[in-house]
């Protein structure tokens, strides 16, 4: 999968109208660099809200820190903005909890730490 990987919306917003959090589903896939690391690519409407936030959340390069959560696993992270959109670090503790590999269909829930 390209790093503009499809993810689809799952269309579930964040609990009680909570603007920080929701959930998508998108594949897994790989940047090779000095070293592999995967991701998987924020749908373009949440990337868009996500945009519109980020100048309150970011400390540095348009980085957005959240918690994230496939599965049972849930870890704390950053969101990197690329091509227009947002991508999530899986890190390698992440991926095998939870079994998943490169092409791998994930859902994910995302909630945006450093919100007052």
């Amino acid at each position: 999968m390209s790093p503009a990987g499809a993810s689809r919306l799952s269309g579930r917003p964040g609990r009680r109208g909570d603007s920080r959090g929701f959930s998508f589903t998108g594949d897994v896939w790989e940047w090779r660099g000095p070293a592999p690391f995967y991701f998987i690519t924020v749908p373009d409407e949440q990337s868009q809200r996500l945009r519109s936030i980020s100048k309150t959340v970011t400390y540095g390069w348009g980085m957005i820190p959240v918690r994230a959560r496939i599965g049972s696993t849930e870890w704390k992270t950053s969101l990197f903005p690329k091509e227009g959109r947002y991508v999530l670090p899986i890190r390698d503790a992440v991926r095998g909890a939870e079994g998943l590999a490169r092409g791998d269909t994930a859902t994910v829930r995302l909630t945006v730490t450093g919100l007052v």
